[in-house]
């Protein structure tokens, strides 16, 4: 199972790039991994991992105006999204083959 992080924080005042470092920040240290630009995902096993993680994510929302999604999808989901432009990165060649581990 996935958490998808989408992402839209204003950078233009100084206050507002810190608070967008420190948020893109939390993401990295946590597990998630860039997709594009913001655009963050996370593998969980299970339900309760994901129930773990969005909490820790409501805690580190930065207080600036702008907007931030979750998705949560099933690695079956995950493994069929289509790749319009670009090619497969090796993270998500690796992560979709990542249920074999669990």
């Amino acid at each position: 199972m996935r958490i998808m992080v989408f992402f839209d924080l204003p950078v233009v005042l100084k206050r507002d790039r810190k608070a967008y470092t420190k948020f893109r920040k939390f993401l990295l240290n946590d597990g998630y991994v860039m997709m594009q630009y913001s655009v963050y995902y996370r593998v969980c096993n299970g339900e309760e991992a994901v129930q773990k993680h969005m909490r820790r994510l409501r805690e580190n929302v930065p207080p600036v105006n702008g907007a931030i999604r979750t998705l949560k999808i099933t690695e079956r989901q995950f493994e069929k999204m289509d790749i319009l432009l670009g090619v497969e990165t090796p993270v998500e060649k690796v992560g979709s083959n990542i249920t074999d581990f669990f």
